[in-house]
């Protein structure tokens, strides 16, 4: 009997993990693309984290998205971190290896660069400022992220002031910590304006920070995208600022590993996002 090749196989890991819309993402460019593979939603807890790493590969699978609790510690189990994800601190995107090894990479904050290239593509780092709201693992990849692309300066503030100064003396000179009372003066000047807290989310409390001095040339974006259209964007569009929703950095940041995972570059689009919003 001839050796078929193994489907491949990926997922995401997380705890919990029901609510992950990346199911629907990669399941629909999989049929979109006529591929072989399945893509599977995993709920792994703490404890069983490693035992689950090593696993997986047994079991046919050629790499997993990571979610929260685990972006952190996956570094720790990994055999080879880019830089990028050292810089950051996290991984969201694991590669397991013919060799063996397990790769971890984090692509959230190519994710985010590439849903602004696409949806503001007005906005040049080098045009000005950043305001950048919280200071989580998203704001650090989202960070680093700006740093690469030659962003000037990026103004940072946190309820928790600490967090921020922890950010700048890991990410360096450019970041700039206000006090979280003083936040509404950070978007003065600032060519784009950026929410990286979880506030605004379904759920949870809105963002309310005074936008009186932002300007109308400014892009405005949230990394929250339920709802798409947060309390936040919507009060910037009322103030003539540009808004992107959070949405399209979910789509992008999962594309380089799909790719890496099915041999496929998928591609972002309004179908894309339709196939995604309506899961």
């Amino acid at each position: 009997m001839t050796d078929l090749p193994r489907i491949p196989l990926a997922g995401v890991i997380g705890h919990p993990i029901a609510h992950s819309r990346s199911p629907a993402l990669h399941g629909f460019w999989l049929k979109r693309y006529g591929l072989k593979g399945f893509y599977i939603p995993m709920d792994v807890a703490p404890a069983d984290l490693q035992e689950a790493l090593r696993m997986l590969p047994k079991l046919g699978f050629v790499g997993v998205n990571v979610t929260i609790p685990h972006k952190e510690a996956v570094l720790k189990l990994a055999d080879v971190v880019t830089d990028r994800a050292a810089l950051i601190g996290a991984a969201n995107t694991l590669i397991f290896r013919k060799d063996g090894k397990i790769h971890a990479d984090n692509t959230d904050g190519a994710g985010f660069m590439a849903n602004l290239r696409q949806l503001a593509p007005q906005w040049q780092p080098h045009s000005g400022p950043v305001a950048l709201f919280g200071a989580g693992g998203a704001a650090r990849a989202v960070i680093a992220a700006l740093i690469e692309v030659g962003v000037p300066e990026i103004r940072i503030a946190n309820r928790t002031r600490l967090r921020a100064e922890i950010l700048r003396n890991d990410l360096g000179a450019k970041l700039m910590v206000y006090d979280w009372v003083h936040a509404g003066e950070m978007v003065e000047g600032a060519t784009l304006v950026i929410n990286s807290t979880s506030l605004g989310m379904s759920g949870k409390p809105d963002l309310r920070l005074p936008l009186d001095r932002l300007d109308k040339s400014a892009v405005v974006t949230d990394l929250v995208y339920t709802p798409l259209m947060t309390p936040f964007l919507i009060e910037a569009e009322q103030r003539g600022a540009h808004v992107v929703d959070g949405l399209g950095m979910l789509l992008h940041q999962a594309a380089p590993g799909f790719e890496r995972w099915f041999n496929h570059r998928p591609e972002v689009d309004d179908a894309t996002r339709a196939a995604v919003l309506s899961a």
